[in-house]
Formats: C-alpha cells, structure tokens, sequence
C-alpha cells in the first residue's frame, strides 16, 4: 500500500475511539451511587431520624445474633433454669416468667418475630397499596372508581377488627398474622400514590411518552414507579411502626403462634400470670417498651426519610 493511500485511509477513518469511556451500565451504576451519597448526607442532617436509625440497627443485631447470645433453646419450658416469676437479680437481670424462664432471653429471641412480622406485614401491605393506587390511578374510569370505593370501605372500616377477623378466621400463624396485618394497612398507601400517580401523569413527558408507542405497562414501570418510588419508601418506614404494634396487640390477645415467642406474646403471657396485680413489673415492662422503643425508631426514621426525599414538608430536623 502507497503512502497516499494509508494517509487517505487515516484521514477518512477519524480519531480512534476512546476505549476507556464508560458504558451505559456503568454510568447507570454511578448515578446510582451519586444518588445514594446525596441521600445519606441529607439524612445525616436530621438529628432524629440518625438516633432512629442507630437504635434500629443495634436491635436488628440484637436480633440476628439472639442464636449465639441466649442459645435456641431460650424458650424452652421443661428445662426453665430459674423459679417462676423471680425477681431480677445478677442471675437473671429482667427476672423470670410464670415458668421460670429468663425474661432477658426471652426479649432478646422475641425481637426476632416482632421485628419480622412488622417488617413482612408493612411490605405486603406497600405493596398491596402501591399497585392499586398506581393502576387506578393510570387507568381511571369504571376501574378507578371501583377500586376507591373499596379503598374507602377499608378506611372507614376500624383496622383492627379486620385483623382480628382474619386472624380468628384463619390457622394462629406467623403467616396469618402478616396477612390479617398487610391485607387491612393499605388502603391510605394506595390513597397516596394514586394522588402521587395523577400529579406525575399530568405532566408533558408522558404525552410524549404516548405519542411514541409507549403502552401501559411501559408508561406505569418506567415513568410512574420511579417518581412514586420515594413516596413508597417513606410510606413502608411509616407503616412498619403500625405493624410491629398490630402484631404486639393480636399477640396480646392471644391471636398470634403460641409456639413462637414475641414481644406481644410476653405481654398476653403476663396478663395470664397476673403479674398486674400482683406487680411483677418485671414481666410487663421490658416488652412493652422494647415495642414503644422500635415503633419509635421505625416513626423517626420515615419522617426523616420523607423529609428527604420532599424537602417540601418542611420537617424538623
């Protein structure tokens, strides 16, 4: 090949292309980061929901380590190490129950139900709420006004009476408890994401999103979810707190798993001992504010995460 040949050839190929340039991948994951590093340091900045959020990862470890802390066989009725309803003590620093079992033990394994429950019962019921509130709220027509209407009904229906229902109902279960609890919390969800929904759809983007061929499913999961997704998130920190004191509650009544131990558990088990009466402090205290104490953290931490995610609300820091 002559000279004049290679330099027409370079002259016509252009500059080589840049091979470290990163892909589409690669810049998604980079905005994600960037996202993620700008919602932490707009977080840190509320005093309340930082204390929220380290109470609750002190208790999730709790938690998870209860197997390797106070052994799996905490909840064990035959082999009680200590006499019923003894009094704290350097042996037992929260006391015993009515069968002798230490209270400490006790609440650190029940933290693992509770938080569980609470956390499952508050997914199912986000995600129960966001779907009907995204499709009605695209949707609309005969579709929207059927699903309000039963939204409405759920509302103004008292929450707890149709757990209790369906917790009667059904088999006492873990699984029944998550469900009676889910099935009966999304209505307001639903009410706010379809509001959310209505306000996103109204804007040009989704016009045009129309006009080129974008379907329903198209315009719901790549335009709609995303700008509900904060709202969402918010909303499942909120409603957590709800749950773990609906579990709390159907346990007190006697409603939930026998087999398993919870915090709500604990308290229907003192109720029966007597403890009010006889005032073993002992066995009610610890649980009931091992409950207030989460449903706390979980509160503090959704309003600190909608604050975030809407700077609009003007919550305080």
């Amino acid at each position: 090949m002559s000279a004049e040949t290679t330099e027409t050839t370079e002259s016509t190929s252009g500059p080589p292309a840049k091979s470290g340039a990163p892909g589409p991948r690669a810049l998604a994951r980079r905005r994600r980061r960037a996202s993620v590093a700008r919602f932490w340091k707009e977080y840190r900045k509320h005093r309340a929901g930082v204390f929220g959020l380290a109470t609750l990862v002190l208790f999730v470890l709790v938690a998870l380590t209860a197997p390797l802390t106070v052994g799996s066989d905490v909840d064990s009725v035959t082999d009680a190490p200590g006499q019923p309803l003894e009094s704290p003590s350097g042996r037992f620093p929260l006391g015993t129950d009515q069968f002798g079992r230490s209270l400490l033990g006790l609440l650190i394994w029940g933290s693992r139900v509770s938080l569980l429950v609470g956390l499952l019962a508050a997914v199912l019921s986000v995600l129960i709420g966001a779907l009907i509130g995204i499709t009605a709220g695209h949707f609309r027509g005969w579709y929207a006004t059927v699903m309000m209407r039963i939204t409405d009904w759920f509302l103004v229906m008292p929450t707890l009476v149709l757990a209790i229902v369906l917790a009667t109902v059904l088999s006492r279960s873990l699984g029944t408890i998550v469900l009676a609890i889910g099935v009966t919390t999304w209505p307001t969800t639903a009410r706010l994401v379809r509001a959310q929904t209505l306000a996103v759809e109204s804007r040009p983007y989704i016009e045009r999103a129309k006009a080129l061929g974008g379907g329903h499913w198209h315009i719901m999961s790549r335009h709609v979810l995303p700008n509900v997704m904060p709202l969402i998130l918010a909303q499942t920190t909120l409603i957590i707190s709800s749950a773990i004191l609906a579990e709390a509650t159907l346990a007190f009544l006697g409603l939930g798993d026998p087999a398993v131990v919870s915090w709500g558990g604990l308290l229907q088990d003192a109720r029966e001992a007597g403890s009010v009466s006889s005032g073993d402090w002992w066995y009610l205290v610890p649980p009931g504010i091992g409950i207030a104490v989460v449903a706390l953290a979980f509160t503090l931490c959704g309003r600190a995460v909608e604050a975030v995610l809407n700077p609009r609300l003007g919550v305080s820091r």
